[in-house]
């Protein structure tokens, strides 16, 4: 069971002791939850598949189709567990911190993972099937696309978490802005170089022809934007701030 202790009153070897506790939680939430996802392995085989219809995977040792169905379902389990493990650090984290300062992360944890599943979403349904139709369709009579389960796992969730990561742009954008280590003027004079790395990013992260690439770089120039308006209104709160600073020193 987790302490309720404050963290103030809290010894350091306390810290670490609530730390393992939560830890600990997280990894029997994860490990309860792949035995689960295992039951269900073949439907959410069956997900990553859909998008390449006639697929066949195959594999070439003994063991594994086995093991990779159990790889699934723990990857499977810590994406579903992705929010409760963000609310045990939160709930670690936030006895040392102020309301204001607790919102305000709280806030940070639920955009990020709000971003990351929208990315995954969004590489899953709008990329993946012209992803897999480019790599199929190097396929002949000669030359059969035969993947081995266990190479295909890893290709689909790698291609999914690179979106899901590309879609925390924004965040880095507000992170950076609140440190002041960039600023909205910067962000807007540097728009074209923006726009020349996006499609390097999405040449590198997508099949070599142009839908896929302009898939990819229509919503990295989104988030580029969303975060170009998140550094504003970081600025505008810290002038906000300093001029209160000023007028209750001033008082």
């Amino acid at each position: 069971m987790v302490s309720q202790k404050s963290n103030v009153d809290m010894s350091f070897l306390e810290h670490l002791d609530e730390l393992r506790n939560r830890l600990i939680i997280i990894v029997i939430a994860i490990l309860i939850l792949s035995v689960v996802c295992f039951c269900f392995v073949d439907k959410i085989l069956f997900i990553l598949t859909r998008q390449a219809e006639g697929l066949e995977l195959i594999y070439t040792m003994p063991a594994e189709a086995f093991t990779s169905q159990i790889r699934l379902a723990i990857i499977a389990a810590v994406f579903i567990t992705l929010p409760f493990t963000i609310y045990q650090i939160m709930a670690f984290i936030s006895p040392a911190l102020r309301s204001v300062e607790r919102v305000t992360l709280l806030s940070l944890l639920f955009l990020m993972v709000f971003l990351f599943f929208a990315g995954v979403t969004f590489g899953y349904f709008a990329v993946f099937p012209f992803a897999l139709r480019f790599f199929l369709g190097f396929s002949t009579a000669e030359l059969l696309p035969l993947f081995t389960i266990s190479r295909y796992i890893s290709f689909v969730v790698s291609f999914l978490v690179a979106f899901g990561l590309v879609f925390q742009v924004p965040l880095i954008f507000w992170f950076l802005g609140s440190m002041s280590l960039i600023s909205s003027q910067f962000l807007s004079a540097n728009r074209k170089y923006a726009l020349l790395i996006n499609a390097i990013i999405s040449a590198i992260l997508t099949p070599p022809d142009v839908f896929s690439q302009v898939l990819m770089i229509i919503p990295l120039a989104v988030l580029y934007e969303v975060g170009f308006v998140l550094v504003r209104i970081s600025e505008r709160k810290r002038a906000r701030r300093l001029k209160d600073d000023v007028q209750t020193e001033l008082n």
